[in-house]
């Protein structure tokens, strides 16, 4: 059973920047997704970015153009950098992985990022 670990997150004032970062607790093997969604308080769980291990990318369109993801598959890791950063922001971030082959779904337990002056 692969397991993610998040870290990163936190507090960080509007307009600016946050790194987070998700690794996986065993090798992956097959095709596969990485990623990102997120939670706000009140809402529905909605994507921020995935990666295939091919290296294609899928961005949410309130994060596209401020947000950029990268995965290295060595390592099984996956990483959000977060730029010019909004209150509307605010989530939990959920780190998450999908096998393609079997459909299985994985995901971290999140991580606070808050965007607040």
């Amino acid at each position: 059973q692969v397991q993610l670990v998040e870290s990163g997150g936190g507090l960080v004032q509007p307009g600016g920047s946050l790194g987070l970062s998700c690794a996986a607790s065993m090798r992956i093997f097959g095709a596969n997704l990485m990623g990102w969604y997120r939670q706000a308080p009140g809402k529905q769980r909605e994507l921020v970015a995935t990666i295939h291990n091919d290296g294609s990318r899928n961005y949410g369109g309130s994060v596209r153009g401020r947000f950029s993801i990268s995965r290295d598959n060595v390592k099984d890791n996956v990483s959000l950098q977060m730029t010019s950063l909004k209150p509307e922001d605010t989530a939990v971030y959920y780190c998450y992985l999908r096998k393609l082959l079997t459909k299985e779904d994985y995901w971290g337990r999140g991580t606070q990022v808050t965007v607040s002056s």
